[in-house]
């Protein structure tokens, strides 16, 4: 790391948007009308198809980058989850890939927030810049995380120190509010999976959120992620600088109930969008450990149905190799002995089943009226309980059930417009349907999934047939 400056160059040194190509064809994005979802300027349908990219910036070069991009781009990705100052490269000497850091030292030694490095030909911020330029030239958002929640509340396993003050906390968000405020492609996420456990941590959010809106003019919404099993609404949902609720389901468990969470930030006063912007993840160890086995596609699959019948605007996958940019098999999060916990590359990773069928999540939500769509259990008749627990969601004229083990389920008709109804079931696997033909739409009618058990999750769509 570099040392710093004297202190009449702080700041001033440093702030411009750096490289930054801020003419792109992508729409801001805001809340919907009705509070439920979030809408592009023209206020069409904003589908969130997320990814944890979170060590992004750190551990990529340009070409590394631009291939994760373009390949998420084609999978149908519409934003990217990534971390300006990363958990993983702050015990590491050499920076970023290319050897550079995102702060100067202050006084006591640590990086400094009030000290962003954008000196030389490429700093790590022009890094940050081209890598948001290039996703935003593919279409995708990126959900910028301004610090992880390392930097202000450090766990006991965690290197480095807890570098944020109220005080530097609203100088930095201000400082890289200002630089990203021409950007239309990009979306604010503060936290960063540490709680809020004390006065200080509240003071710190609270005051990076303020220098961020007064940075950015509040041109870009604003959210918090969780550390999970929790939702950002536990803590801060009546905060008037939140615009949209994070879960973070986790990953302790294969028996998924992320419904609830989303459900019950989705029922909250005063209505806020929620999603589930970290579920599972594809490959990592069930509740961390190699010896319980590994999340597959099924379990993302699973989480991604349950949350967005839930009330959720969209969803985010993620996988273990990929939100840590691992080159291999390693033991722990130091890449420094070959194990079980890492169990393949980045470059592997990012055509596992799970990330290749989240296109089908996307195609479905966004094949009926996204906005019309509200939570609805009073769709099934005599629920299952456990792994085969269903849940729906209906529009005007569409409804949705998702059966996570096939398996048949007794539907309360009547509840969509028409006389009639055409069934058919979409398969969560390859996008492909079933059709299970037209009945009136009355009364409590059964429908047997094509297939069933394990791996064979089927989505019952019910769309308005008109005159029977």
């Amino acid at each position: 790391m570099a040392s710093k400056p004297s202190a009449m160059v702080r700041l001033k040194k440093n702030s411009g948007q750096g490289g930054m190509n801020v003419e792109n064809a992508l729409q801001q994005l805001k809340v919907s009308a009705n509070g439920r979802f979030i809408v592009k300027t023209d206020n069409s349908p904003f589908y969130w198809l997320g990814d944890t990219a979170w060590e992004l910036f750190a551990r990529l070069d340009k070409e590394e980058a631009d291939y994760y991009l373009r390949t998420r781009a084609e999978q149908g990705f519409t934003i990217v989850q990534a971390v300006a100052l990363a958990e993983l490269d702050q015990s590491d000497p050499t920076g970023n890939i290319y050897g550079r850091h995102p702060l100067l030292l202050g006084d006591n030694g640590h990086p400094d927030p009030e000290l962003p490095d954008v000196s030389g030909d490429y700093s790590y911020w022009a890094h940050v810049d081209y890598i948001i330029d290039q996703a935003n030239a593919l279409s995708m958002y990126v959900a910028l995380l301004p610090t992880w929640g390392n930097r202000f509340h450090k766990w006991p396993f965690d290197d480095g120190a807890e570098i944020f003050t109220v005080e530097n906390a609203f100088t930095y968000g201000k400082w890289i509010g200002e630089r990203y405020k021409s950007v239309p492609g990009l979306v604010w996420v503060l936290g960063g999976d540490r709680p809020l456990h004390t006065r200080r941590h509240f003071e710190i959010i609270a005051s990076m959120a303020r220098g961020i809106k007064e940075g950015d003019g509040g041109a870009h919404l604003i959210t918090f992620h969780p550390t999970g099993p929790d939702s950002s609404s536990r803590q801060l949902h009546e905060e008037p600088w939140l615009d949209f609720n994070m879960v973070q389901s986790g990953h302790l468990d294969t028996k998924l109930t992320n419904y609830q969470l989303v459900l019950a930030d989705y029922e909250r006063l005063p209505v806020k969008p929620v999603l589930d912007a970290e579920p599972c993840y594809e490959d990592l160890p069930i509740g961390f450990k190699p010896e319980n086995g590994y999340f597959d596609a099924v379990d993302v699959r699973k989480a991604a149905y349950y949350a967005m019948l839930s009330g959720a605007f969209g969803h985010t996958y993620g996988h273990h190799s990929v939100w840590s940019m691992c080159d291999g098999h390693y033991a722990t999060v130091k890449f420094n002995e070959p194990g079980t916990f890492f169990i393949m590359s980045w470059k592997e990773a990012l055509h596992r089943p799970g990330a290749e069928q989240m296109r089908h999540v996307a195609a479905l939500f966004q094949s009926r009226n996204l906005l019309d769509l509200v939570p609805d259990q009073s769709l099934i008749s005599g629920n299952l309980e456990g792994i085969s627990y269903r849940v729906a969601a209906r529009g005007r004229d569409y409804a949705y059930i998702y059966c996570p083990n096939g398996l048949y389920v007794n539907v309360v008709m009547g509840k969509i417009e028409g006389q009639s109804a055409e069934a058919s079931w979409f398969n969560p696997r390859d996008g492909s349907y079933v059709v299970a033909g037209r009945c009136p739409n009355e009364g409590i009618r059964r429908f047997t999934a094509p297939a069933s058990g394990r791996d064979n999750d089927w989505v019952l769509c019910l769309d308005s047939g008109g005159t029977a």
